[in-house]
């Protein structure tokens, strides 16, 4: 009866061991995930920081004007250039 209850208890202390190994082997898996996902946020925070740079400094009006000018030949509108359009009378 004693061979028995030793032989229960090796099974039970073999499947705790491998429980608890199995259970190491998650943690670190897991701990190993939130390091990466840490890191690809601190990544991503980085490159939003540099998108809203670009954003600020592309939406400037200096920027947008002298585009407008040089690459584009456009220029100031000044009231001797409008033309201003009336409705017919006849209509």
């Amino acid at each position: 009866m004693s061979g028995k209850i030793n032989l229960v208890l090796t099974a039970l202390l073999v499947a705790c061991g491998l429980s608890l190994v199995n259970a190491q082997y998650q943690a670190r898996h897991l701990f190993i995930e939130l390091e990466r996902s840490q890191s690809q946020a601190r990544q991503l925070d980085i490159e939003w920081a540099q998108l809203q740079l670009d954003q600020s400094t592309l939406g400037k009006h200096a920027r947008i004007e002298q585009i407008a000018r040089g690459d584009l030949n456009m220029v100031p509108l000044t009231a001797t250039r409008t033309q201003y359009l009336s409705p017919e009378e006849g209509k």
